[in-house]
């Protein structure tokens, strides 16, 4: 199977404006995710999907593809739509611009299920959240799954409902935004109907569960933290600073 990763950024983050493109380590953190997710040996290819020539400019700066899509997208997914419309590929994985802490076997982890099912037209990466800050967090998005590790509900509110005992025991997974799609799920994404629970939860995925389709969730060990806010960048850049992979790009 072909497959390639996109990485949607965008300037306008109600957030953290002008996140993509703050120094981390010396580097715009667009940089770090680009490199970081190009050492893949699982991709054919690498880009990233943006409508501000700002990132545009510095992306190709440092030596990324870059693919210019419409300012009107809300979801990151039909950002990555748009852009793949003329690529070759069978698997898109996108991978979120907010996402530093991406390793390359995180890639590999996610593309793998769909060589073991050919109808399986979504994975999500998820990690045990370990802190009650982080489950209590909004930007954090909380996944409950079944049995067979498909998402049920995925909310920025607290779920599960903390167990009587205490944090410690309680059992919470949070997405890692690392998403590949079959190519033809993702272009039936953008035409399915915004669903009410998307809206009010601000996660893509519930498009998909909303309309009865699977998405599957592949549990990782990595420590990743995803950049939403100033003091995210801070304590991403605590974290990544003796990371070996650094020296690999």
């Amino acid at each position: 199977m072909k497959t390639i990763a996109v990485i949607p950024a965008r300037m306008g983050s109600t957030r953290f404006p002008g996140k993509p493109i703050a120094t981390l380590l010396g580097r715009p953190m667009i940089e770090h995710i680009y490199k970081r997710v190009a050492l893949s040996k699982t991709l054919d290819a690498t880009y990233i999907a943006t409508c501000d020539e700002a990132i545009r400019e510095i992306a190709e700066g440092f030596g990324a593809s870059v693919i210019m899509t419409a300012d009107t997208h809300e979801r990151a997914s039909d950002r990555v739509a748009e852009a793949v419309v003329g690529l070759d590929a069978e698997l898109v994985v996108m991978v979120q611009g907010d996402e530093p802490m991406t390793h390359p076997d995180m890639i590999d982890a996610a593309v793998q299920p769909f060589e073991q099912d050919p109808e399986l037209g979504c994975v999500n990466l998820v990690r045990r959240i370990e802190q009650e800050s982080d489950f209590r967090d909004p930007n954090t998005i909380k996944v409950v799954m079944d049995q067979a590790n498909n998402a049920l509900f995925m909310s920025r509110q607290p779920i599960p409902t903390l167990a009587k005992s205490g944090f410690e025991q309680t059992i919470a997974y949070k997405q890692v935004c690392i998403i590949p799609f079959r190519r033809a799920l993702l272009f039936k994404y953008t035409r399915l109907q915004p669903t009410t629970l998307e809206q009010l939860e601000s996660v893509d995925m519930m498009r998909l569960l909303e309309h009865g389709y699977t998405v599957r969730m592949v549990p990782i060990e990595f420590n990743t933290q995803a950049v939403d806010t100033e003091a995210d960048l801070a304590r991403v850049a605590k974290l990544m600073a003796d990371d070996p992979l650094l020296s690999r790009y």
